[in-house]
């Protein structure tokens, strides 16, 4: 469970998406507010998720191969060979020119709730739904598993986290070099989106197979 939770959780964190709308939020007009709301509300959504799966599973987790833990199993297959068949797809279309999505130009305007509701929207729900999945393992009886569900969490959220800090605490160099990860995260979208999804599908793929028949 541990390392699945690791490799769901960084390939949230490095998506692409999600970074680039974060850095215009952050530098747009009360940015630093802006962004917190994004990072509380993208925090909150991957903690209720988790919450749920353990509310369901009541922190026990199902007997293996049995049949929650079966379905569970296969639920992330089936995600893992859906980001391969997702990643494969879009390798076939590059080169793709990026185009910025129509709501980046208001973002300057956007209020604290709408950039909360952003935060809901880009999250990468088919890696979100994975690490539900995933936390169906989850034993609430051993401190290793709270850890372990504590910092998916966080892991899924560092890269927000680190560039609000950072705007914080040094606002101006934060201003440029954020402005230039966003250029280099846009021109190179397309690439992230394809590797993350392949490299996470192939692992969940290949995980689950080895779940089943082990």
């Amino acid at each position: 469970m541990v390392v699945d939770l690791i490799v769901i959780g960084t390939a949230i964190t490095l998506g692409p998406l999600h970074n680039s709308a974060f850095i215009l939020l952050l530098a747009s007009r009360r940015g630093v507010r802006k962004g917190l709301a994004f990072l509380l509300s993208w925090l909150a959504d991957l903690v209720m998720v988790v919450a749920l799966v353990v509310l369901l599973t009541g922190g026990t987790p199902p007997i293996h191969h049995s049949t929650p833990s079966t379905a569970a199993v296969a639920a992330k297959l089936a995600i893992g060979v859906g980001l391969v068949l997702f990643g494969s797809y879009r390798l076939r279309g590059l080169p793709r020119p990026y185009r910025p999505p129509s709501w980046t130009g208001r973002i300057d305007n956007a209020s604290l709730g709408t950039a909360a509701a952003l935060a809901w929207l880009l999250q990468p729900w088919a890696l979100v739904a994975a690490g539900a999945a995933t936390v169906v393992d989850a034993d609430l009886s051993t401190l290793s598993d709270w850890l372990a569900l504590t910092g998916y969490c966080l892991l899924a959220t560092l890269s927000l986290l680190i560039m609000e800090l950072y705007t914080v605490w040094a606002p101006r160099a934060a201003t440029a070099r954020l402005t230039a990860l966003r250029t280099w995260l846009e021109q190179h979208q397309e690439q992230l989106l394809i590797t993350l999804s392949l490299l996470a599908g192939l692992w969940l793929t290949a995980s689950s197979i080895y779940a089943l028949v082990a």
